[in-house]
């Protein structure tokens, strides 16, 4: 099969190589679509020798497409995955879609759940244009909630309003004016103090990326500052959830996307032989919504 290799000084290079053998229990997929992330990024960066990739779509040996959830070797033709790492695909979502919501959908899912986000609540969005973010957008909207995105240009704005966006912050311009009961935070970074500060009494503060780096401890001081409020915070991980519970967030979401309240969002489609070029636009930090590679 033909896969993406890391070659020494983390150099790609779309390669042949040996069909993957699967151990007992384990399912090979044919694979289709691709999602890239910034998880692969790091995932080069943490000096890793293997086939990036966390995230597939594709037909295992029954026929039966599925996403398939695993720690490496997805920028391939073929994937191995165990069976708690499998979960199905609609027949009416293409695979470009299906890999567009995956880890995405579930930590967005999973984020606005733990922040039991209601009706009537303000929730902002850090890095609403990107790939969690445009999907925590559509899903706190669908619990009811008034959504404040934050963005990078006006352009990326006037697409998130049309996911249920109420009001939009270009953080090039301004900063958020208001307060809120819930942030989902997809950035976090140094800012991560001055978003904190806008938290409501009781306010949920969800950590769940971290493409702006980690914040250095002073960031949380504003926890200690507003006691009073009784504010949380949360950090969430999809790596911490259980895979039972797993499979139940991507049943929810996947009952929003055919009720028509939540739906994949790609920013480009490039071929597995690119996947540099996929990978360096991630990097820049420009994409709106999933970036996809695609097989064939």
């Amino acid at each position: 099969m033909k896969a993406v290799l890391v070659e020494p000084q983390q150099r790609l290079v779309l390669s042949e190589t040996p069909d993957p053998a699967p151990g007992p229990g384990q399912a090979v997929v044919e694979v289709e679509a691709i999602g890239v992330g910034y998880v692969d990024i790091m995932y080069l960066r943490d000096g890793a020798t293997s086939v990036p990739g966390v995230e597939v779509v594709g037909r295992v040996e029954s026929g039966q497409r599925v996403l398939a959830l695993i720690l490496s070797g997805g920028y391939a033709e073929q994937a191995v995955a165990d069976p708690d790492q499998l979960y199905p695909v609609p027949q009416n979502l293409d695979s470009a879609d299906a890999v567009a919501l995956g880890v995405n959908a579930l930590v967005a899912e999973g984020a606005v759940r733990r922040a039991a986000v209601v009706p009537g609540e303000r929730v902002l969005v850090r890095g609403a244009s990107g790939g969690i973010g445009v999907l925590a957008t559509q899903i706190a909207h669908a619990r009811g909630a008034e959504v404040t995105a934050v963005t990078s240009s006006a352009e990326y704005g006037e697409r998130l309003r049309t996911l249920g966006a109420a009001k939009i912050v270009d953080r090039t311009r301004e900063r958020p004016g208001e307060t809120y009961d819930v942030i989902i935070d997809t950035a976090a970074g140094p800012q991560v103090r001055e978003h904190l500060e806008l938290l409501r009494p009781n306010g949920r503060y969800v950590l769940c990326g971290g493409t702006a780096g980690v914040p250095e401890m002073e960031a949380f001081a504003p926890l200690m500052a507003n006691f009073h409020n009784s504010s949380t915070l949360f950090t969430f991980s999809l790596t911490s959830v259980p895979p039972e519970e797993r499979r139940k967030s991507w049943d929810r979401v996947l009952k929003l996307v055919e009720d028509g309240q939540l739906s994949a969002v790609r920013d480009r489609t490039f071929p597995l032989a690119e996947a540099v070029a996929a990978l360096q636009h991630v990097e820049h930090g420009k994409s709106f919504g999933k970036v996809v590679l695609l097989n064939g």
